[in-house]
């Protein structure tokens, strides 16, 4: 397995704050997240092939975005769930980043029947008007179609994996309770406990002993939306004898693994990636 990113596979991109937030913003950073910090990291695309993408699902064809090894065929496969702030240039950079360390990755939109969330400029509005309109069902089914449309793009997608952050963390934990095929997830601070709703009848308490797969959960201890207390009762509900676990950062805020905001804290999410990336090889979703 190669390594993940480093200074000759990321660079960061020094200048200033308002000129990286024009650049952000053509480049699909939300409004709701701006400022865009300066030291934000940019992986370039050398070596690899991205291309934007449409996947055909069970109703239309959805947008997405997908990196691998230029010359690429039978790589693992990671779908990489987006943010609450959709698939903007945060989780494209995942994405290349991912790549970078040998895999296919693919980021799938799972808002677009719902909205556009980089014209959103806060995340109160974005909340109401689209994130909380999206189906835990839909996305489901639109997972599915991706993995499949990651087998017809030749990767091998019997060897797949997930991994999401912030609201994607939170489907991370769904769909390993979903899909018999999937090999491993990997949880960045998605939400854990919650009250249901007909679009989101169970969270992640709530599927843990039906997980088909092994979950990494990756969390903060000093993130305001996800106390410790929610920790404890998925950790109470998964068991000692669960091949999931969750580690805990104990100074990370939410968000810790994002680059463009303050809330970045590099230790950790350098640390985190690593354990990304061995929780992949070690449960059947290793890199070429």
């Amino acid at each position: 397995m190669l390594a993940g990113p480093n200074k000759e596979d990321a660079m960061k991109v020094e200048i200033t704050r308002r000129e990286l937030a024009g650049v952000a913003l053509g480049a699909g950073f939300a409004l709701a997240v701006q400022p865009v910090a300066a030291g934000t990291i940019v992986t370039p695309e050398d070596g690899l092939d991205v291309a934007d993408v449409e996947i055909q699902t069970a109703d239309r064809k959805i947008p997405g975005y997908r990196a691998r090894p230029k010359g690429g065929k039978g790589e693992a496969v990671v779908i990489v769930t987006q943010e609450i702030f959709g698939v903007h240039a945060h989780i494209r950079d995942l994405c290349r980043r991912l790549a970078k360390a040998g895999y296919y990755a693919i980021a799938p939109d799972l808002y677009v029947r719902q909205g556009d969330p980089t014209t959103v400029e806060d995340i109160k509005t974005l909340v109401s008007t689209i994130v909380a309109k999206v189906p835990d069902d839909q996305v489901m089914s639109d997972l599915d179609f991706t993995a499949a449309f990651a087998g017809q793009d030749g990767a091998d997608d019997a060897k797949l994996g997930i991994t999401g952050f912030c609201w994607g963390g939170r489907i991370v934990w769904l769909y390993a309770a979903h899909q018999p095929n999937l090999k491993a997830g990997v949880a960045w601070y998605g939400k854990l406990t919650g009250e249901a709703d007909p679009l989101h009848p169970r969270h992640p308490v709530d599927v843990a002993k039906d997980l088909k797969c092994p979950v990494l959960g990756l969390y903060g201890g000093k993130d305001g939306g996800i106390p410790p207390e929610s920790v404890a009762a998925m950790r109470a509900a998964l068991g000692p004898e669960s091949p999931s676990s969750i580690h805990v950062y104990p100074d990370a805020p939410h968000g810790f693994n994002a680059d463009y905001r303050d809330s970045y804290v590099e230790a950790d999410a350098k640390d985190g990636w690593a354990k990304m990336l061995a929780f992949f090889a070690a449960n059947g979703v290793g890199a070429a």
